[in-house]
């Protein structure tokens, strides 16, 4: 398993030369770092010091992983996490964590963690005690979910599948668009793993929601998303507003799952910047 990066040992001491707090940005399945590149200019901008580490052994680009699919395979949540933390622990300040899809899972397991001054959860994956299943993901990540051989594969979505669980709610040209300058595959196991999170007490797909140092938490999700549909964001809501701490959530009227790398971005970057603002 891959340490440390050198693009991320130069993200860290830039945040730590800098003084002002952290942001790390957490991508999920099917992107690679630079998905955020427009938010850590905005958020850079704002006055934070962005990092967007990788999960172990991301290729530094979209054509590198395109053409060595299979290194992206086997990454568990817990790796991810572990990676993550190991970076959070050499920041001077404690970060804002950004997570989107899987990364708004793992920002929730690493805010249970106490890790975080303030957590954005956008389209978050599945952690145990979600219940809803509707059945738009089913139909979208369902055929992996049924497949034993999905755990040690990455799995590549065609541009149908991209379209219907990422690009639903935008036209055919910027999803084409979309789809050509940043999926890539994923790896599988995460995938199974949020897919049976409440099917095996040992799954790794866990969020610590009663720890009183979780701090901040938003989520926000897309009205028209059909890889995290509202009811699986509100069920995460509702088991995160037990915490003694802040807990809220806003939907983002007529997006869909692409909603931090299309056309609206900013709008979603503000709403998460607003939030951070008031908390870190």
């Amino acid at each position: 398993m891959a340490s440390i990066s050198e693009r991320e040992n130069r993200e860290i001491e830039a945040a730590n030369s800098f003084g002002n707090t952290p942001v790390v940005f957490i991508h999920g399945l099917w992107l690679l770092p630079g998905s955020w590149a427009d938010w850590a200019d905005f958020f850079k901008q704002a006055g934070y010091a962005p990092l967007a580490p990788d999960w172990p052994d991301d290729p530094e680009t979209v054509e590198q992983a395109r053409a060595n699919p299979g290194v992206l395979a086997k990454k568990t949540l817990e790796q991810v996490a572990d990676h993550t933390t190991e970076i959070i622990n050499d920041l001077d300040k404690k970060p804002a964590v950004i997570g989107h899809s899987t990364g708004g899972l793992l920002a929730q397991m690493l805010a249970g963690r106490g890790l975080s001054a303030a957590t954005v959860a956008i389209d978050p994956g599945v952690f145990r005690g979600v219940l809803p299943l509707p059945a738009s993901v089913l139909r979208g990540v369902g055929p992996f979910l049924v497949n034993p051989l999905t755990r040690g594969r990455a799995i590549t979505l065609t541009f149908g599948q991209f379209t219907y669980g990422w690009a639903n709610a935008l036209g055919e040209k910027e999803a084409k668009e979309l789809y050509d300058t940043f999926h890539v595959a994923g790896s599988g196991i995460s995938l199974v793993q949020m897919g049976n999170a409440n099917l095996n007490p040992w799954t790794e797909a866990k969020v610590n929601t009663k720890n009183p140092g979780r701090g901040p938490l938003l989520i926000i999700d897309g009205e028209k998303d059909h890889t995290v549909p509202w009811a699986i964001a509100n069920a995460a809501y509702k088991r995160q507003r037990r915490n003694p701490a802040v807990t809220e959530i806003a939907k983002m009227p007529n997006r869909g799952h692409s909603l931090t790398i299309d056309h609206g971005w900013r709008e979603v970057a503000q709403t998460a910047l607003d939030f951070v603002k008031r908390f870190a």
